[in-house]
């Protein structure tokens, strides 16, 4: 007699669907806990950016006379100072990767009022309005402003005569000087008429004159509303802007 075969069991739709829903909740772990990492890659691809482009400014200050880059608009006309001293040639263009963030993917840009804040989905080291670069030099003292807030910053003073080079800003990323931030995920994004992206400890990775570079809590006053780089930090913050 010969023994019957049984048929395959199929599953039922329910354990399909219980089946899809573990493994979406495993790839969602999985996704979460990459997530950190990609951020963790991403600061530190730019802290070794902001090494070398540290580097290429004290070489140019060094062939020119211990000066620091001036020139108009030195917080992104620096790199065409520098660029040569980080192994570029050239005009400028999106293919400089040293000066590209891989965490800048949006920016803010300003209504022609000045008065509002709009929000661009576009990286700004992918414009030729900003020279093509993520990373500002801490150069807006630069040319003098005669308000009665003139802005900090180091564009044209000795670097030698600089007073705490650890913790004076040589460049940095540029929400630094807003300040808002690429990294992190609660930072302020589509905004409303009215609001400003600026916000207070948001985090950027900032360099130093002495060389060493950051991930950094950057301070906003909110009672003054202006940008960052016009007032230095209260104690309990580990950079400055001015140079005194």
């Amino acid at each position: 007699m010969k023994e019957r075969i049984k048929p395959e069991r199929a599953f039922t739709l329910v354990e399909l669907l219980v089946a899809m829903a573990i493994i979406g909740i495993l790839a969602g772990l999985l996704l979460t806990a990459l997530s950190p990492s990609k951020a963790n890659a991403k600061r530190t691809a730019c802290l070794n950016n902001l090494k070398q482009i540290n580097y290429g400014i004290r070489m140019y200050c060094d062939d020119s006379g211990g000066i620091s880059p001036a020139a108009k608009m030195p917080s992104f006309a620096y790199k065409d100072l520098i660029k040569s001293y980080v192994g570029l040639k050239g005009g400028s263009s999106p293919q400089d990767r040293i000066f590209a963030c891989p965490a800048d993917t949006f920016h803010y840009e300003t209504t022609k009022d000045g008065r509002d804040f709009y929000l661009t989905n576009a990286a700004m080291h992918e414009s030729k309005r900003y020279n093509y670069t993520s990373y500002w030099f801490n150069g807006m003292n630069f040319p003098p402003r005669t308000n009665a807030h003139p802005a900090l910053g180091i564009a044209g003073v000795k670097i030698a005569s600089i007073e705490e080079p650890a913790k004076t800003v040589l460049v940095a990323e540029a929400p630094a000087s807003y300040p808002y931030s690429w990294h992190q995920p609660d930072a302020p994004m589509q905004l409303s008429p009215g609001d400003i992206p600026m916000f207070n400890n948001a985090q950027d990775v900032v360099s130093f004159v002495d060389g060493h570079a950051s991930y950094i809590k950057m301070f906003w006053d909110e009672s003054v509303r202006a940008y960052s780089f016009f007032y230095n930090p209260p104690a309990g913050y580990d950079y400055k802007w001015s140079g005194d």
